[in-house]
């Protein structure tokens, strides 16, 4: 009758593990723990592995019974290793997997989204394991993988969007964690810290992080990780790969961008509360001493808040390189098989990094500005008319720098250490380039408010020299030379009047600059050197 199929299907159905109800609750309590614990993915992998070796030695022992007793043997097997699949691992796999909405994620206090892929990869990997091991038992003409493959077939269709708001989720509930940081820090500051002093105070409380930055590395590869188990062919890895890279380059750019924005606030502050000290010149001895005291606040404050965007520069400097490498060591090999993925990741690595690079420059542009400021301020507070007019002009020469040069020498030693630490290649380049052609235009400047005779310009010279091997540290060989110029033009303080004319013979190019310095010649008037150089040199008249 039938050829034996209905007593097949009996034999089948008849078999405890489909009909004990007691099997099916020992089942559950092995994996998923007893009613009311939360399952972690470690113990579900212990509690499946466990099940499915019982399984698989189940029917293991029927297979024996079925050869003995059926003329088809295989048939029943298949029967049976279907039923095992479409009854049993199903009924727990039901209970182990219960799809998270998108729109209403599980909330992070009971593991988020992360929880539910994990124990989506573990199932599925262990599953397939007892599929190889039901194969290797026997089970007839049945497609096991194929059958294996479709009980996660609801799963698989949507993991790509799961996984992609799962890594959403993570960084949401990170940055929430380092704000609550942020404020525990800084509402358990005493509060006697003066506002002024304590301008970049608030900057420095969420310092870019390398360490934030390699956990969101370590959340991706555990995502590509899954996509290698979940993506049978070479195109959807590669996809799937690519939507997760594109998540991390997404958190990278933001959380750096906002780090360097937080920095600059420092920066920005800083620059305000040496505004705010500007002052005119018909002011009390009290009300000018109380400035000069906000305005060393303020300087402070600068000096702390350029430290603090140097450290943050080059923080974000090591998260890019952790990025590349990331994105070298692991991901580009991925996306080979699917033409132009791995050149349009490259452009997009690049296109996420420039709003990093770009808020970086603003802010380096800050710290030449801050610098610019101080040294400003100490030209002016320490430059006194005497440095270049002695009035004991020619007794003895005075051979060392100003104190004016000295302190400002100091300081930019002393604040650029932390640039040289933390620029690099062509940023470093840039960023001393633009400082050294900075500051010497404010030397410039600053030495056209003086008169000087000839020991003030020796001492002038001696300044000049001061600066120009300072600058020497940059390695910038524009700015060596406009120093050495500097030096050059120096001695239009120091020659006879009557030797002025052959100073620059070797030199016309620097003659413009030279008549506006001969014009601080404390004997420019009564030597009457307006007319003679217009006679010597027509074309400056």
């Amino acid at each position: 009758f039938n050829r034996g199929s209905s007593a097949m299907q009996h034999y089948v159905a008849t078999r405890p593990m489909f009909i004990d109800v007691e099997i099916m609750n020992a089942d559950n309590r092995l994996v998923l723990g007893e009613q009311g614990s939360q399952a972690n993915p470690s113990n579900v992998a212990r509690g499946l592995a466990s099940l499915y070796k019982e399984i698989a030695d189940t029917v293991r022992k029927e297979s024996a019974t079925i050869m003995a007793v059926f003329p088809s043997p295989n048939e029943v097997m298949a029967i049976l290793v279907q039923r095992v699949l479409e009854q049993r691992v199903t009924a727990l796999l039901d209970k182990l997997l219960r799809k998270p909405s998108l729109l209403h994620p599980t909330p992070m206090e009971e593991g988020g989204l992360l929880v539910y892929l994990r124990m989506l990869a573990v199932a599925y990997e262990k599953t397939q394991e007892l599929a190889r091991d039901l194969r290797a038992v026997g089970c007839g003409d049945l497609d096991v993988e194929g059958l294996t493959e479709s009980l996660f077939s609801a799963h698989k269709e949507e993991y790509p969007e799961h996984e992609r708001a799962s890594l959403k989720q993570l960084y949401q509930a990170k940055m929430e964690e380092l704000r609550a940081e942020s404020l525990a820090e800084l509402g358990s500051g005493t509060g006697s810290i003066g506002r002024s002093k304590g301008a970049s105070i608030a900057s420095n409380h969420q310092q870019i992080s390398v360490t934030v930055v390699t956990e969101f590395v370590r959340w991706n590869e555990e995502a590509v990780s899954r996509c290698n188990i979940f993506s049978s062919q070479p195109s959807i890895l590669a996809a799937n790969v690519r939507a997760m890279f594109t998540c991390l380059l997404d958190q990278v750019s933001q959380y750096l961008t906002e780090g360097l924005e937080r920095a600059r606030e420092g920066l920005t502050e800083a620059a305000s509360l040496r505004e705010r000290f500007v002052l005119g010149t018909n002011i009390s001895r009290r009300v000018a001493a109380a400035a000069a005291s906000a305005a060393e606040a303020a300087a402070a404050a600068g000096e702390s808040s350029f430290r603090s965007f140097m450290v943050s520069v080059q923080r974000c400097a090591s998260s890019v390189a952790l990025v590349q490498q990331y994105f070298a060591n692991s991901i580009s090999r991925l996306l080979l098989p699917v033409d132009g993925a791995h050149a349009a990741s490259c452009e997009e690595m690049a296109a996420a990094m420039s709003k990093a690079e770009s808020a970086a420059h603003k802010g380096l542009q800050q710290c030449i500005d801050t610098v610019m400021a101080e040294v400003e301020r100490l030209l002016s507070a320490e430059q006194k008319a005497t440095d270049y007019r002695s009035p004991e002009d020619g007794i003895v020469p005075d051979h060392r720098p100003t104190s004016a040069c000295t302190r400002v020498v100091t300081y930019l030693s002393r604040v650029l250490e932390s640039a040289f630490t933390a620029l690099e290649g062509l940023n470093k380049q840039a960023f001393l380039t633009e400082l050294g052609n900075r500051l010497h235009k404010l030397l410039l400047s600053h030495w056209q408010k003086f008169t000087f005779n000839p020991s003030g310009g020796l001492r002038l010279k001696r300044d000049i020299t001061e600066y120009g091997e300072f600058v020497r540290s940059f390695n910038a060989p524009s700015i060596d030379e406009h120093f050495e110029v500097l030096g050059i033009l120096a001695n239009v303080f120091i020659v006879a009047p009557e030797s002025l004319s052959t100073l620059f013979e070797g030199t016309p190019s620097i003659r413009k600059d030279a008549q506006r310095f001969i014009q601080l010649r404390d004997d420019y008037k009564s030597a009457k050197l307006a007319a003679k150089l217009s006679s010597l040199w027509p074309s400056l008249g």
